[in-house]
């Protein structure tokens, strides 16, 4: 019988860490060690993995010694620094940062798009895709393997909690805020007189009944690093260098679950009752599709649910063989922790098939 592998989770006292915890004490059985693994100050606590309590441990060389496939939620930073050695004691690193991920020799793993290239591993890291473009892959892989996906143009509403606890704090200490002002309805412009400056943070202007366009930190020629993730990650993935990519990102006043619009030309036609057959049978994605009756994807909806949502779709009326849809994803969910999970559930399989 194949030795249980031991699994790490690093950054687990997060927002996608509590994630992770709850989903491997979903599948604990396939383990043999569960360690949890935070920065210093987080060393000694205790939290739960199913009926598990476990001790936090401090991040440190020591804290990998024994560990097989080990998930990091760090930032990119600290990340940089302590994957590499994780992966020098022989550790299977997913990687939730954006450090690696354009690295050539660090494979970009979706497990509806690419599952194959988790075992191509020089480095002993795999990288977890930007949660947006995680949102967006598994409805692309299944319309790509049927039309041919040449171009595609995305505009991203995301939640709040793409920027962690801070970000969900945030626009809620700004509700609470707004919530006790009389006479809201005729403010207009005076709402950032009513938060002020300190409600800036951390999206650089107040999210609360706003919306911000921006994501990320600003590159070059205007665009956002978010913007560039959705692009490039969309390429590496789907094996498609030359993909055509335009996007625009946004942070809306929503919890949890990035929504975006997407209108996508493949190089064969298709229309809707196409798109229908094919993302209804797809691996990893929901056909929520039925506007008459009131049916289509929304991010309230979305929080806790493994899928990717679509709906909305619509066959373009001004260019050939172009789909218009929108689609919705939990962030925290698809667009981190299980993402990681089932990378994880990949190379588990294959070096307990090597044993």
């Amino acid at each position: 019988m194949a030795r249980k592998l031991n699994v790490a989770i690093v950054g687990a006292t997060g927002v996608v860490g509590s994630i992770m915890r709850r989903l491997i004490a979903a599948e604990r059985g396939n383990w043999g060690e569960v360690r949890l693994i935070a920065s210093p100050r987080s060393a000694g606590k205790q939290l739960d993995v199913g009926d598990e309590v476990l001790t936090v441990q401090a991040i440190g060389e020591a804290a990998f010694d024994g560990i097989d496939i080990a998930h990091f939620d760090l930032p990119d930073e600290v990340s940089a620094e302590w994957v590499p050695v994780a992966a020098a004691k022989g550790v299977v690193v997913i990687d939730k940062s954006g450090h690696f991920r354009m690295d050539p020799d660090v494979p970009l793993v979706c497990r509806e798009a690419n599952p194959g290239e988790a075992a191509n591993r020089p480095k002993g890291i795999i990288a977890n895709a930007n949660c947006t473009t995680l949102a967006l892959i598994p409805t692309l892989a299944a319309l790509n393997a049927e039309f041919g996906l040449v171009s595609m143009s995305v505009a991203s509403y995301q939640a709040a909690s793409g920027s962690g606890k801070e970000g969900l704090e945030a626009l809620y200490a700004q509700l609470q805020k707004i919530a006790g002002v009389e006479g809201l309805g005729t403010m207009g412009s005076d709402l950032r007189l009513v938060l002020g400056e300190e409600f800036d943070a951390p999206f650089g202007a107040p999210l609360a009944l706003n919306v911000v366009p921006k994501v990320g930190g600003w590159k070059d020629d205007g665009w956002t690093s978010e913007e560039l993730k959705v692009r490039n990650e969309s390429r590496k993935i789907l094996g498609l260098p030359d993909l055509k990519v335009a996007s625009t990102c946004v942070r809306v006043p929503v919890a949890v679950g990035h929504s975006q619009v997407v209108h996508a030309t493949f190089e064969r036609e298709v229309t809707v009752a196409d798109a229908h057959r094919v993302l209804g049978a797809a691996d990893g994605v929901d056909l929520v599709d039925d506007p008459a009756n009131g049916v289509f994807p929304m991010p309230i909806d979305s929080v806790g649910r493994s899928g990717t949502q679509v709906g909305r779709i619509r066959q373009s009326v001004d260019f050939p063989n172009s789909l218009e849809f929108f689609v919705v994803a939990d962030n925290l969910m698809k667009g981190a922790a299980l993402n990681s999970i089932e990378t994880a559930d990949l190379v588990r399989r294959e070096l307990e098939a090597a044993q």
